[in-house]
């Protein structure tokens, strides 16, 4: 049966599964945030010298309504996907590198593999439309929707049922996570020319100017740059996605994969799990899926600022500080890896310090100058 068919057969079945999910993402734990900052104030420091850390604690506690959290079960879902846009020239690499790279991912010979094993984080592939058939792994999760996207630069790139169908599966792989066990989530991606989509999202959504948020992804050349920004430019002019509907330029111009991370937002977000979003193509997710449903907004955690420049564009619009600013490029899920631990360690500082009272540390007085003086008395 060929994967079209299966779709609209799958519809009935599948189509209360996003509405559900949006449903069920709840306000931040209010109770639980004031907690953390009742006994953030009693630890044995300084007010607010932890600085962000402390902030972390406060936003981990209301995304998952426990007062003291644990972030013990970690795990990095890398989503891939090919695109029909890189017949275009946009990327340095050619198309069988998506592939390569998910069996290398598979075989744990990645930077994601070195820094999901470093942070202790679980690593979970999923294909999402890569263009050919991959062997089967216990870490490979096929969740196929079409053999790579269409060239966004001569029509959309999914239809509206694959788009919806790749945001589903994204939802159905991390609840699947879930029921594992699990605790917080990284976002991370495969897809060679997913710069490409991405940037067009952001353009779209934003409204700004296809050359103020198109980088050089792999590393192409001023020429390679300059026809990239012009396949972004004729993509918007023929596919005319809607700014008002984050659906419409995710299908448009958008990726499987792309889709499938808008899903695994959401699903998180539904579970209480926090999401730490990666580089610019994890972002461009992010902004479709903050656009599509504000609230999940909330339950992100951006790990870093990347060199791509439409990356900051979708920080700021978003009003997410990146915790990292390390010039990486590379995606996969690397930088959600490596900010983990800094957010684990804002939870243990939260758990495991000692307030004034259980140390026996005098706390700081209300009037420092009064208290000397009946010291001298």
């Amino acid at each position: 049966m060929n994967i079209q068919v299966r779709l609209e057969l799958e519809r009935p079945v599948m189509s209360h599964i996003i509405s559900h999910t949006l449903q069920n993402i709840e306000p931040l734990d209010m109770a639980a945030m004031a907690a953390v900052r009742e006994r953030q104030a009693r630890l044995t420091k300084p007010a607010g010298s932890l600085g962000r850390l402390e902030e972390l604690s406060i936003k981990v506690a209301g995304i998952t309504g426990k007062s003291m959290p644990h972030l013990d079960r970690k795990a990095i879902i890398v989503m891939a996907g090919d695109h029909g846009v890189a017949a275009e020239g946009v990327s340095a690499y050619p198309a069988e590198v998506t592939p390569q790279m998910v069996q290398n991912f598979l075989n744990g010979g990645a930077a994601i593999n070195v820094f999901a094993r470093q942070t202790g984080a679980r690593v979970v592939i999923a294909d999402l439309g890569v263009a050919v058939d991959l062997p089967g792994h216990p870490q490979l999760v096929n969740r196929k929707i079409g053999y790579g996207t269409r060239n966004i630069a001569h029509g959309p790139a999914m239809t509206l049922v694959e788009a919806r169908a790749a945001v589903e599966a994204g939802i159905q792989i991390v609840q699947a996570e879930i029921q594992k066990g699990l605790d917080i989530i990284g976002t991370g991606d495969m897809g060679i020319a997913n710069t490409t989509p991405s940037s067009a999202i952001v353009a779209a959504l934003t409204g700004q100017e296809v050359e103020r948020v198109t980088g050089r992804g792999t590393g192409i050349d001023g020429q390679g740059w300059e026809r990239k920004v012009a396949t972004i430019k004729q993509a918007l002019e023929i596919n005319r996605p809607d700014p008002e509907n984050a659906l419409d330029v995710l299908a448009k111009v958008g990726g499987f994969e792309i889709a499938g991370l808008v899903g695994l937002i959401f699903g998180a977000a539904a579970g209480r799990i926090p999401v730490v979003i990666d580089g610019f193509i994890s972002t461009a997710a992010a902004l479709v899926a903050t656009e599509w449903h504000p609230p999940v907004r909330d339950y992100l955690i951006a790990a870093h600022n990347s060199v791509e420049i439409g990356h900051r564009v979708m920080l700021e619009r978003m009003e997410l500080v990146p915790l990292l600013n390390l010039d990486l490029r590379l995606g996969e899920g690397t930088g959600a890896a490596l900010a983990m631990p800094l957010i684990e360690a804002a939870c243990l500082a939260l758990r495991e310090m000692a307030t004034f009272n259980e140390a026996g540390v005098s706390e700081r007085e209300e009037n420092p100058v009064e208290t000397g003086r009946k010291l001298q008395k």
